[in-house]
């Protein structure tokens, strides 16, 4: 059995968002998504709650408060740095990727175009994270 994994999905299109649950439905993935449309209602959701994501899936291109923007104030937050967190975008841009580990991601996911890679992308991704030792003794 799988270990469930609460996961924060930070995107702000609504189609990526149902391709998410999707690919985890169709991965019969255990799963728990918690959505956020944009950085801001993300933290907003950080500090409303006492369950903190084992994981953080961040889109870059968001309005308010972009991707970028939403990492360095996560990674400046001594309760919250912690948090791996995973960019999933559909920017290849070598300067946002060498950006992004910078300020100290986990992870750089380029959104492939067919549905299948991406599903695959996913599964990977997941079944990274339920063997982390960072999460099984969190």
């Amino acid at each position: 059995m799988k270990m469930k994994l609460n996961i924060l999905l930070i995107e702000d299109d609504f189609i990526e968002v149902m391709k998410m649950n999707r690919a985890i439905t169709g991965l019969n993935l255990p799963h728990n998504i918690i959505e956020a449309t944009n950085g801001e209602e993300a933290m907003e959701a950080l500090q409303q709650t006492n369950q903190l994501p084992d994981i953080i899936l961040l889109d870059l291109h968001m309005p308010k408060i972009n991707g970028i923007e939403f990492l360095e104030m996560l990674k400046s937050n001594s309760d919250l740095r912690q948090i791996p967190v995973i960019i999933l975008t559909t920017s290849g841009n070598h300067k946002d990727l060498m950006e992004c580990y910078k300020i100290g991601i986990s992870g750089y996911i380029v959104k492939p175009l067919k549905y299948e890679d991406y599903v695959e992308k996913i599964r990977v991704v997941f079944d990274y994270w339920t063997i982390n030792e960072l999460i099984k003794y969190k």
